[in-house]
């Protein structure tokens, strides 16, 4: 299974910026039969949790420092899972990671996470 994140960059303080992440692979299962998940690393931290999305977008959460200006979203027709983050502050700076985990319940701890994609980096600048 492969997940190939992308759409990071440099942006001010206060812009978005729309990341995407599609899942590949010949022992890739059904794309809706995975929660989806988005994480990130600062340099010197601890990867964190961002968002998760079940299967059908029915639930999704947050992370407390990014609820109301980052959206979780996916398409299961495209295998593709996306996080918009707007209003971007200089603490948002990271590589932001997708992951795929099998199930349906959504999930915050990245150990329960199957796949990883390669990271894209993301830097706000002020």
């Amino acid at each position: 299974v492969q997940l190939q994140a992308s759409g990071g960059g440099l942006v001010q303080a206060g812009g978005s910026l729309r990341l995407s992440c599609e899942a590949s692979g010949r022992t890739f299962r059904t794309f809706s039969s995975y929660v989806m998940g988005w994480f990130r690393q600062a340099p010197g931290k601890e990867r964190e949790f961002v968002a998760f999305i079940t299967w059908s977008g029915g639930s999704a959460d947050y992370a407390d420092s990014v609820k109301g200006r980052f959206a979780i979203s996916r398409d299961n027709a495209k295998n593709t899972v996306y996080l918009q983050m707007n209003s971007l502050k200089r603490e948002d700076t990271a590589v932001y990671y997708c992951a795929a985990k099998q199930g349906t319940w959504g999930e915050k701890r990245l150990g329960q996470y199957d796949y990883w994609g390669q990271g894209t980096l993301v830097t706000v600048s002020s």
